[in-house]
């Protein structure tokens, strides 16, 4: 098997990228006691995994297309069901499993 121009040019492409990823997430747990963060930007820090999970879940329970509003979907309803059963109960496996079984029983009966 011989290597062209195109396979050492991935190659090299993967390699890079695999040790620009390695500094920058490593680059903090090394450095981070001898470059502390300003407070703002930790403050500002604090939301990004929360908006982060909100721009991965809102367009999957929310889908729509270009020209349209939000489409109401089942996985909509079921995510409902999920908040309704966390705000009375604040378990999280109960959550999981509540929004499952809802989907799963809503989809069949779906009008959409």
């Amino acid at each position: 098997m011989t290597m062209d121009e195109t396979s050492w040019y991935v190659l090299w492409a993967i390699l890079v990228l695999a040790l620009c990823s390695v500094i920058t997430r490593a680059g903090y747990m090394v450095f981070g006691d001898y470059l502390p963060l300003p407070e703002g930007l930790r403050r500002a820090l604090r939301y990004a995994p929360a908006a982060a999970l909100t721009g991965i879940i809102i367009p999957e329970i929310l889908p729509w297309h270009p020209g349209t509003m939000p489409s109401l979907d089942v996985k909509a309803v079921a995510a409902v069901v999920a908040i309704i059963l966390y705000m009375k109960t604040r378990n999280s496996l109960l959550v999981i499993v509540g929004g499952m079984v809802a989907y799963w029983l809503l989809r069949p009966w779906w009008p959409f």
